[in-house]
């Protein structure tokens, strides 16, 4: 790159590095959602079908994200991180079912009324999956495998109060 110096270069290489092997732990995370979800939906109503597939895939991608896409294998804050990586979960999964309910009411179930209900449904799990990964992506980069200090303050007040 011109006018560009060896550590921004360097810095370039290791967010390109990060986002692509948090891109290759979320289509593990994707593979058990898609997956998982299609057997709960045998059982469940889509709503609920979408939420259980989520929750299993994000029980089954917390070690991968952790150790692998964000080199944070050995921070020492495992419970720490493994809270916000829940709290930020929460958080993509409210986009996730609002984006593939809204996905399949408002544009899949009018403007394709003769495709089979399965295809529908599974193109606006996909549509969701997309959204859901981008909100894990930047939530877990920006707040979950990063030192933000809340947790010090937080427990340095509680010290200093009991």
């Amino acid at each position: 790159m011109i006018g560009v110096d060896n550590r921004t270069q360097a810095s370039y290489k290791k967010e390109a590095k990060s986002f692509f092997s948090f891109f290759l732990t979320a289509l593990l995370g994707a593979s058990v959602n898609f997956f998982s979800q299609i057997f709960y939906r045998q059982h469940f109503d889509y709503g609920t079908s979408v939420l259980l597939g989520y929750l299993t895939a994000t029980v089954v991608s917390f070690i991968p994200t952790k150790n692998y896409a964000f080199s944070a294998k050995k921070s020492g804050n495992a419970y720490r991180e493994a809270v916000k990586f829940l709290l930020i979960a929460l958080v993509a999964w409210g986009v996730q079912v609002y984006v593939a309910v809204a996905t399949l009411e408002w544009i899949a179930n009018p403007m394709l009324p003769n495709v089979p209900i399965f295809w529908r449904e599974k193109g606006s799990h996909v549509v969701e999956m997309g959204f859901s990964f981008l909100a894990n992506y930047f939530g877990h980069k920006l707040l979950t495998f990063r030192s933000t200090g809340v947790y010090d303050r937080l427990r340095a007040r509680t010290n200093r109060v009991g």
